[in-house]
């Protein structure tokens, strides 16, 4: 029999991530702990979609599932048309670009050797042209070919970003996801990054999905949120929408003292979110 062939790039008018019914469970010695519980969530091509949600939602574990490097109790994953694990057995998951939350670079290597890791490991190009291709990639996203030699401790907290992103770049994803992408950064390399990562979005062509708990970064580059409580996706829209949804999570997250500033920019810019 035949094999199916894989498609790696969205479908034109089709959504890039759609999750149904998805279920997530761990077991732990004394009990069966469930975080998601039919949850349903899709993603349109070309938009920033932001999950939020309490501590313990599950945030990270649903962006883990995207990327395939977890699998839920129940529930399906697809990627571009196709369930995740038939992209991770054909080797397509490289088209998911990840940022982890505090970059994960390897540390014995520099930085040009970290941005070029996925290309190595696919073992199909001269290691010239890889080491061309990470070039281009650092000089992306804002770093120089000074900075491709040093160690990942010699960097910056932001420098540290903006390598893993040059990573998570290197395979020319359509779908980049981002675990908390300004965590750790002071407000000036903060604000760098999210101009970096809005002019990125609109360059490339890219579909993202974020997690973050920050509300500057949150209502800077969404173009919808999601919002997780009680183990589901609660609501899904424009961040007046989200806002708008009468929900205890919700009125503490964006109405809350933390969020006094954030909502300072939706009088000061009415049209912009």
């Amino acid at each position: 029999m035949a094999e199916q062939r894989v498609t790696t790039s969205p479908p034109a008018n089709g959504p890039v991530v759609e999750i149904r019914k998805l279920t997530s469970a761990f077991n732990l010695p004394d009990r069966k702990v469930v975080i998601h519980k039919d949850l349903d969530l899709t993603v349109r091509r070309g938009e920033v979609l932001s999950i939020v949600g309490g501590s313990g939602s599950g945030k990270t574990v649903l962006l883990r599932q995207i990327l395939g490097l977890e699998r839920p109790a129940a529930g399906e994953v697809r990627i571009m048309g196709q369930p995740v694990e038939a992209l991770t057995r054909h080797g397509a998951s490289s088209r998911v670009g990840m940022l982890f939350q505090h970059g994960a670079l390897f540390s014995a290597f520099n930085v040009l050797e970290n941005v070029a890791f996925p290309l190595r490991e696919l073992k199909t190009l001269p290691s010239r042209m890889i080491e061309e291709a990470a070039m281009v990639k650092l000089q992306m996203v804002g770093l120089k070919p000074a900075d491709a030699e040093k160690a990942p401790s010699e960097l910056s907290g932001g420098m540290i970003k903006r390598a893993a992103l040059a990573r998570a770049l290197i395979m020319d994803p359509p779908l980049l996801l981002l675990d908390e992408p300004t965590a750790g950064l002071d407000p000036e390399a903060s604000d760098g990054f999210v101009r970096l990562l809005r002019s990125l979005h609109r360059d490339l062509a890219l579909t993202v999905v974020m997690v973050t708990h920050d509300l500057d970064t949150l209502f800077e580059l969404s173009t919808r949120i999601a919002v997780i409580a009680e183990q589901k996706v609660i609501v899904v829209g424009r961040p007046r929408e989200v806002i708008a949804y009468r929900h205890p999570f919700i009125e503490n997250f964006f109405l809350g003292e933390r969020g006094q500033r954030a909502m300072e920019l939706l009088r000061e810019f009415p049209f912009a979110i």
